[in-house]
């Protein structure tokens, strides 16, 4: 399939994270940097939940040696990342599928953008587990996604934000915000690092926060 430069930047999906996520550019960045402490030059970057290549295609701007491989269980959002990364095909290599699909590494870092509310909660330690046991000692572990207050009314009001920011309109608000909470496995900020801590990682720390949204990096 022939696919123009000017198509793909144009897909719905690419324009979405943009517009919801406060501080989407600089998220990248700062991903960026927190791998790049200690991943070498050469590094070979694990990123779970690579559909669309916008994450990978930031990093690998910023860094031209080093090496992807990327995860994602959708195919359609695997194709988009195929031309959304074609002048990085040399260095990205992508797997259908979730975090098992992935090669053993072991990698020097890796990454999750906005995944994780998406994974079921009786999944989430288990895929924690399976990143940490493919990353070499010490590596960074960067993730990112929605994490909020458990209880109501607090829970709620940080959805409203949520959609609020992304411009959803006042009439469908609400009918989008009961999606959310039916179809989202969202944790608080506190269940979230315990999580990371129990998987192995060490020195969580938050590094980010907007909104909805929370980051933190570990490492293994």
């Amino acid at each position: 399939m022939t696919t123009t430069a000017t198509s793909t930047a144009s897909h719905p999906y690419l324009d979405g994270p943009p517009k919801q996520v406060p501080g989407f550019a600089s998220l990248h960045r700062m991903v960026g940097l927190l791998l790049a402490e200690q991943a070498p030059p050469d590094a070979r970057i694990l990123v779970l939940g690579a559909g669309g290549g916008m994450e990978i295609g930031a990093l690998a701007r910023e860094q031209p040696a080093w090496r992807f491989d990327g995860v994602d269980p959708s195919r359609d959002m695997l194709a988009l990342a195929e031309q959304t990364l074609r002048p990085h095909q040399g260095r990205v290599v992508l797997h259908e599928g979730r975090i098992n699909a992935a090669p053993p590494g072991p990698f020097d870092g890796a990454t999750s953008l906005l995944v994780f509310h998406f994974i079921p909660h009786a999944q989430k330690l288990a895929t924690l587990r399976a990143v940490r046991q493919r990353l070499k000692a010490g590596a960074p572990f960067v993730v990112v996604h929605i994490s909020i207050p458990s209880a109501e009314p607090e829970r709620s009001l940080w959805l409203s934000r949520h959609l609020a920011f992304a411009g959803t309109p006042a009439a469908s608000a609400e009918t989008s915000l009961q999606a959310m909470q039916s179809q989202l496995a969202i944790l608080s900020p506190e269940e979230d690092e315990a999580l990371l801590q129990e998987a192995g990682f060490q020195r969580v720390a938050l590094f980010y926060a907007g909104l909805s949204f929370r980051g933190w990096v570990g490492y293994a």
